[in-house]
């Protein structure tokens, strides 16, 4: 039990509390909940529709309606503007409410069906918009519903569907490589096909046994309206070229067991066309659960963040870092660009490998992938930019690997 809590200590994607059954399976569970099936090998993607049930494991929680009424916590989803249970729904969450009636800021205080009074008006569920078509969609407002409370930089529950967490998969006991597992998270991702993750190839080179999160945003919750979806990792494609030492052409593509499931919480980011940089001064926005601060201090995220940076101009960008402690001899790589440098706003360590995403142009709410957080000196220091692997730079070698899968390079291009 000592060892089994001193490995959940480590993992970044989950801050649970202490587990006093001893139960391993239940611990587990309670950490990482359970992967949804995938669809067998080589067929289509399909469409994952909405929760609209809680789970059959869920207890009911009695609770106080605000005229004293009686009432039982519920999903979000599940609860009208009525305070009446419904099937669906779309509500407004704070994420900072820890004093509520209910235990979960997810969960709302809603009146029973039999305990609703005659004249109360009945508001019928909104419809659920299928995702759009095509790479990049990013949803701004969220899926489902919206948050408030949102100061440190969250993302919104579906904000960026492109976004996947990397899981190593470790056996709880070393002495027993046959026995339990335990997914530790290493980093983020992209998807770029249902069955194609896109990362940085420093977080994949040591390893081979590693799952693919999509659809996740607080690693403390599965009560969510859409679930998130792992598959395990059947194949990993390092450029020929990676440097482990300098951490040139750091990039991987990652092909999946299976596909995952179009959502409106799982989709594709574009990528940009080959060689077009994205100019300087295009703000960006990064995303990921990695550290707040560098440092000891810092502390990995809970719930998915994201950081709006602004790309740097290369030779800006190369003074800059020479006047760090890499001096003033250093050259920035060809397969490198810039972003960021302003004080706070910045990707950190767990960030490594998750998108860069840049707006397509003329396109409303559409975005790229320009860069994979790949290094940087410290975490947002002013006037320090951080140091991406430049997508672009590399489409030729994305498109080549994916065309010897058969996979058409149409599907991430704009």
């Amino acid at each position: 039990m000592n060892k089994l809590l001193v490995l959940i200590a480590v993992l970044s994607l989950a801050h649970c509390q202490d587990s006093k059954s001893g139960d391993l399976d239940a611990v587990i569970k309670q950490i990482f909940g359970e992967p949804t099936a995938g669809p067998t090998p080589n067929t289509p993607s399909t469409i994952v529709p909405p929760v609209t049930q809680p789970a059959a494991t869920d207890k009911p929680v009695s609770c106080k309606m605000d005229d004293s009424s009686p009432g039982e916590c519920v999903r979000y989803y599940l609860c009208n503007a009525n305070n009446s249970v419904i099937t669906d729904g779309v509500g407004i969450i704070d994420i900072r409410v820890q004093d509520g009636p209910c235990p979960s800021y997810l969960d709302v205080c809603c009146s029973l069906p039999d305990t609703r009074k005659p004249e109360d008006p009945i508001t019928p569920a909104p419809p659920v918009d299928p995702p759009r078509e095509g790479c990049g969609w990013r949803n701004p407002d969220g899926v489902g519903f919206r948050i408030t409370g949102d100061k440190d930089g969250e993302a919104k529950f579906g904000e960026f569907p492109w976004m996947v967490a990397i899981l190593k998969i470790e056996p709880v006991n070393a002495e027993d490589p046959e026995g339990r597992k335990l997914n530790v998270y290493v980093g983020g991702g992209s998807l770029i096909h249902p069955g194609v993750v896109m990362t940085a190839a420093h977080y994949v080179a040591a390893s081979r046994a590693f799952r693919v999160r999509a659809g996740e945003w607080d690693t403390q919750t599965t009560k969510e309206i859409y679930p998130y979806q792992d598959r395990d990792v059947s194949e990993i494609v390092i450029h020929k070229d990676f440097n482990k030492n300098n951490l040139f052409y750091d990039i991987a593509l990652l092909f999946l067991s299976s596909p995952m499931e179009y959502a409106l919480n799982v989709g594709i980011v574009c990528l940009p066309p080959p060689k077009e940089r994205t100019p300087a001064g295009a703000q960006c926005l990064a995303s990921g659960w990695g550290k707040d601060k560098f440092g000891k201090e810092g502390r990995y995220q809970v719930i998915l963040k994201k950081v709006e940076v602004p790309v740097v101009e290369r030779r800006q960008c190369q003074t800059a870092l020479r006047n760090t402690r890499l001096g003033h001899f250093f050259e920035l790589h060809s397969s490198f660009m810039c972003a960021g440098g302003s004080n706070g706003q910045d990707t950190c360590k767990g960030d490594g490998g998750s998108p860069l995403v840049c707006p397509v142009p003329y396109e409303k709410d559409r975005y790229m992938q320009s860069g994979i957080v790949a290094w940087g000196i410290g975490c947002g220091q002013d006037g320090t930019p951080g140091v991406y692997v430049d997508v672009a730079n590399l489409r030729n070698w994305i498109d080549d690997k994916m065309a010897g899968k058969g996979i058409d390079p149409k599907i991430y291009t704009y």
